[in-house]
C-alpha cells in the first residue's frame, strides 16, 4: 500500500497517512482455562520408602466438597516442577532424603533421575529435584495411577511440591477416596498420598483437612 506524504513549508514531511485496516471478524479466543501455581508444605507421620506419589494423588490435593462424602479435584490437569525435602537427624544418627522421578508404568516417560542426601550432622538432609524437560511429571498429565515421583524419607520429613494446575472447563473427576463429615461447599486439602486426614501418612499443612 502506498503512504502519501504531505509536504509542508520548508520542506519539511508530516506525519504519513494510513488507511485503517479493515476487521473482517472478532479476534480469536484462547487461555481462558483457570491455571494456579502453588507450593504446597506436608509433614510426614511415618518413615517413607520409596513411597509412590500419582498424578491422581496431586490432583486430589484441592478439593471442592460437593457433600459430606464426595469430595472433586478443583483441577483436571498438573504439572510438577520441583520437589523438595527437608529431614533432621537425630544426635549421633544419620538420615536419608530421596526423591526419584521414575517411569514405573507402562508407556510413561520418566527421568530415570534420583536425588538424595545425607546428614550426620546439626543441617538437615536436604534435597531440591525437578523432572527432566520433556518427560511427563514436567507436562500437564489428567488423574492417573501413573507414578509421577516417589519419596524415602524418615518421619518428620517436611515435603514441599511445586505445582502447576489447569482445569479444563466442562470436566469434573472425583476424587479416588471419600471424605467423612465434610462441610458441603468449601474448598479443603488432603495429604499427598490422596489419602484423608485421618489415615494420610503426609500431615498437610493447609486448613481445613478432609
Amino acid at each position: 500500500m502506498m503512504r502519501k506524504r504531505n509536504m509542508k513549508k520548508g520542506g519539511r514531511q508530516s506525519a504519513p497517512q494510513v488507511s485503517p485496516v479493515a476487521i473482517t471478524h472478532p479476534p480469536s479466543l484462547g487461555n481462558f482455562e483457570i491455571v494456579h501455581s502453588t507450593r504446597l508444605r506436608f509433614v510426614t507421620n511415618a518413615a517413607q520408602l520409596e513411597q509412590p506419589i500419582t498424578y491422581q494423588n496431586l490432583l486430589d490435593l484441592i478439593l471442592f466438597l460437593t457433600s459430606a462424602t464426595a469430595p472433586y479435584d478443583v483441577f483436571t490437569s498438573v504439572k510438577v516442577r520441583a520437589v523438595e525435602l527437608w529431614a533432621a537427624p537425630l544426635l549421633g544418627s544419620a538420615v536419608t532424603t530421596t526423591v526419584r522421578f521414575v517411569g514405573e508404568t507402562a508407556g510413561s516417560i520418566g527421568s530415570l533421575k534420583t536425588v538424595t542426601d545425607t546428614s550426620m550432622g546439626v543441617q538437615p538432609a536436604h534435597v531440591k529435584a525437578r523432572p527432566g524437560a520433556n518427560t511427563l511429571a514436567s507436562m500437564f498429565q489428567v488423574s492417573s495411577g501413573a507414578v509421577a515421583f516417589d519419596l524415602t524419607c524418615p518421619t518428620g520429613t517436611v515435603v514441599d511440591v511445586e505445582l502447576s494446575y489447569k482445569n479444563l472447563p466442562g470436566i469434573a473427576v472425583a476424587a479416588q477416596n471419600v471424605s467423612v463429615g465434610a462441610t458441603v461447599g468449601i474448598l479443603a486439602y488432603r495429604g499427598l498420598d490422596g489419602l484423608g486426614a485421618a489415615t494420610s501418612k503426609f500431615t498437610t499443612a493447609v486448613l481445613p483437612q478432609v
